[in-house]
């Protein structure tokens, strides 16, 4: 049985982005810890980031229903975007979150087409 560190991957700011981090990364650890933790979070980048692992677009809408900022807005919009296939419009969205947040880990993970080798 594999043990996840809880102590390392929490829903405060920094530990997400750490977590997602690793799990682009392809850390077992934390892309089991977001795959589990995505059903009860409220953090949209958690749910966000396990619906891109999962190929699941129902976490798509559970994101979005609890995205409250403009960012987390776009980064579920972009999720969905290229979980449906629509190349153009990911580019498109991309450019422009990461223009306003060149911060943004997992937007940048996505527009560079690499989802798939995590």
């Amino acid at each position: 049985m594999k043990v996840v560190h809880a102590r390392c991957m929490g829903e405060d700011g920094g530990d997400v982005e750490r977590t997602i981090r690793r799990a682009i990364g392809g850390d077992p650890d934390a892309i089991s810890w977001i795959e589990a933790h995505a059903i009860t979070s409220a953090e949209p980048t958690i749910i966000a980031m396990a619906a891109l692992l999962a190929r699941d677009p129902v976490l798509v809408a559970e994101a979005l229903a609890v995205a409250t900022t403009s960012r987390d807005r776009q980064l579920v919009v972009i999720t969905g975007a290229y979980l449906r296939g629509d190349e153009q419009l990911v580019d498109a969205l991309a450019r422009d979150h990461l223009a306003d947040h060149p911060d943004s880990f997992m937007v940048a993970w996505i527009a560079s087409g690499a989802v798939g080798r995590a």
